[in-house]
C-alpha cells in the first residue's frame, strides 16, 4: 500500500475531507450557540385569521415556553407543537420558525357546541370531546346537553344536526340529546318535552318517527298540555305522558281544569304527581 501512490493519495483526500467536514460542523455548531440566535419572542396568532375568543395569548406564552428548550436552530419543533396543544382551548396548532430569534405558532381553537357526559367535558362543533372551563363556554347562551357511548362523538353531533332541521317546521329546538349504550337515541326539546326515538333500524328510522311526530304535534299540543314525555317507538302511534290530562269516558284526551288558586303550593304539586296520565295515541 505504501508504494501505491494512488491509494495513498485517495486516503490522504479522504481525511482532509473529514478534517474539513468536522471543522465546518463545528464552525456551524459554535455559530448557531451565538447569542444573536437565542429565541426571543414567540408570536402567537389564529390559525384561520379569526379572532381568538377564549385563549389568550399572554397566558398561552407564559404557560408554555419554559416547557421547551433551545436556540432558534436547536428548538425541537414538535416538543413545541404538543406544549401548546396541551393547553385547554387549543384544538391543534402549527410552529414555524422566523429568522433570526422568533417562532411563530399558529392556533386553532375548539368552539364549543355543548356538554358531554356527566364529567364535565365538552363537545366542539367538529366533534371532539375536551376538558375546559365550562364558564368560559357558555358565556353566551346556555349549551346543549350530549351523551353517548365512547367513540360515538361524531354520530352524536351528526344526529344533532339532523334533528334540529327536522323539528323547525314545528318551531321545536333539540337541546339535549343521548344515545345509550344500546344506541337507541332519546331527544329533548326546549319546550321541556322529552323524545323517545329508540333503535335506527335503517337509514330513514329516525327521520320518519321525528316526520310522523311533527306532522300531529300541533293537534296535540292543542288539546294536551303540559306534554312530558313521548314515545315514537310504535310504527303506527305514540305514546305520551302530560301532567294536568285525564281520558274522557269516551275515550278521548280532556285537560284537567287548573287547581284554585287559592290552594297551597304543596297541594299544587301533590295534585300534579298524583294525576300524571299516560295514553296511547293510534292515528
Amino acid at each position: 500500500m505504501w508504494q501505491d501512490v494512488r491509494a495513498l493519495n485517495a486516503t490522504a483526500n479522504g481525511l482532509i475531507a473529514l478534517v474539513v467536514l468536522a471543522l465546518v460542523a463545528s464552525g456551524v455548531w459554535w455559530v448557531s450557540q451565538r447569542p444573536m440566535f437565542t429565541l426571543r419572542s414567540v408570536r402567537v396568532e389564529s390559525m384561520y385569521d379569526i379572532e381568538l375568543k377564549r385563549v389568550n395569548e399572554l397566558t398561552l406564552r407564559a404557560g408554555v415556553i419554559g416547557k421547551f428548550k433551545g436556540n432558534f436552530f436547536t428548538t425541537n419543533l414538535e416538543q413545541v407543537r404538543t406544549a401548546f396543544e396541551s393547553v385547554p382551548w387549543v384544538r391543534r396548532a402549527t410552529v414555524r420558525r422566523e429568522w433570526p430569534d422568533q417562532l411563530i405558532v399558529a392556533i386553532e381553537e375548539h368552539e364549543p357546541l355543548g356538554t358531554w357526559g356527566e364529567d364535565g367535558r365538552l363537545l366542539s362543533v367538529k366533534g371532539d370531546v375536551f376538558t375546559a372551563n365550562l364558564a368560559e363556554a357558555d358565556d353566551e347562551h346556555p349549551l346543549p346537553q350530549f351523551e353517548g357511548p365512547e367513540g360515538s362523538e361524531k354520530d352524536v353531533l351528526a344526529r344533532f344536526a339532523q334533528l334540529r332541521s327536522w323539528f323547525a317546521p314545528v318551531k321545536l329546538t333539540p337541546e339535549a340529546l343521548s344515545l345509550s349504550s344500546r344506541y337507541a337515541w332519546t331527544v329533548k326539546l326546549d319546550n321541556g318535552m322529552q323524545v323517545a326515538l329508540g333503535r335506527e333500524q335503517d337509514h330513514d328510522t329516525m327521520r320518519e318517527r321525528v316526520q310522523r311526530l311533527v306532522k300531529i304535534y300541533p293537534q296535540l299540543a292543542a288539546r294536551v298540555p303540559d306534554i312530558e314525555t313521548i314515545d315514537m317507538r310504535y310504527q303506527n302511534g305514540l305514546a305520551l305522558a302530560a301532567a294536568s290530562v285525564k281520558i274522557g269516558k269516551d275515550g278521548k284526551l280532556v285537560a284537567k281544569p287548573a287547581l284554585n288558586a287559592s290552594k297551597n303550593k304543596n297541594t299544587q304539586t301533590s295534585s300534579k304527581a298524583n294525576n300524571t296520565t299516560r295514553a296511547s295515541t293510534q292515528h
